[in-house]
């Protein structure tokens, strides 16, 4: 049988984050609403998964060996286009196809950091110009200039190839560290100084079910996870802490909503980390994922 997992597909829609609702109101404190939608800003292939992740549950999964017959089966493929960098946007800008949108992004102050603009956290001509131009460059789509979370993630990505662990915040040790790295949302193995896989964009735990920090051990590898509870995949899963694992996703991980703890990837570098790690190594998890 398979084990007790982690991670159902949630019923909200990838992007959309609560806010307060503006006003006053008589009586009762408002409640919050939900912030102007955002939505992929391309139409997605056939068969691809807009899903805003699989949630981390308290309890572990139940441990078993598979027979050989189980793990000689690859998870399937993911749908052509599935990782596309299409950038989520408002709605309204997807609707009208705007060549470079006046809205601000909710990374509209990391992304002018990053490009060295002045960081008012305000979308001006100038900023969608900088912007559109680095999502011409890497291939981000629409690139219209808003600052958002794929837009960020590639940033982050950009900046990490050359050393990940430039500012050592992942500790070296002899032995094989995967070093997850909540604030700029990237994953990395290293053994020694030496960076033997990575780094990869991930997606981690959102507000309320944070990816658990510190140490932790890889204590089960399950190569064709699968819900009970859910009936969700979790390709390539190897759990480090109860119910959270790497596991690759069906579909973006570039969301503005995390997932419910677990690591998510895209399934050739979850493929490759199951190759890189095994049973009994060490993981060390640090930072906050931004919005939380």
């Amino acid at each position: 049988m398979l084990g007790l997992a982690s991670e159902p597909a949630p019923a909200s829609a990838p992007g959309r984050a609560p806010a307060p609702v503006s006003g006053p109101a008589p009586g009762p404190a408002p409640v919050p609403g939900p912030a102007p939608e955002l939505v992929p800003g391309a139409a997605p292939g056939d068969g691809q998964f807009w899903e805003a992740g699989t949630p981390d549950q308290a309890l572990p999964p139940t441990v078993y060996t598979p027979p050989l017959r189980e793990d000689r089966i690859e998870p399937k493929k993911a749908s052509a286009g599935a990782y596309d960098l299409i950038e989520y946007v408002p709605l309204a800008d997807a609707a009208a196809k705007v060549a470079c949108s006046k809205r601000t992004g909710p990374y509209q102050r990391q992304v002018e950091r990053w490009l060295k603009l002045r960081v008012d956290g305000k979308q001006s001509a100038a900023d969608c110009r900088a912007v559109r131009a680095f999502q011409l460059r890497h291939g981000i789509k629409p690139a219209s200039g808003f600052a958002g979370p794929v837009t960020w993630s590639t940033m982050m990505l950009v900046s990490a190839r050359r050393n990940p662990n430039a500012a050592r915040k992942c500790p070296v040790r002899s032995y094989t560290v995967a070093c997850v790295d909540l604030d700029r949302q990237l994953t990395w193995v290293q053994k020694g100084s030496k960076v033997v896989f990575g780094p990869v964009p991930m997606r981690s735990g959102r507000r309320g079910h944070p990816t658990r920090k510190g140490w932790h051990t890889i204590y089960w590898r399950h190569k064709n996870h699968v819900s009970t509870l859910y009936n969700q995949p979790m390709p390539y899963a190897q759990f480090f802490d109860g119910g959270e694992a790497f596991h690759a996703v069906y579909g973006t991980i570039y969301t503005t909503v995390g997932s419910y703890g677990c690591v998510n990837l895209r399934l050739g570098d979850a493929r490759t980390l199951w190759n890189v790690l095994k049973k009994g190594d060490h993981v060390y998890v640090w930072g906050r994922r931004p919005g939380t």
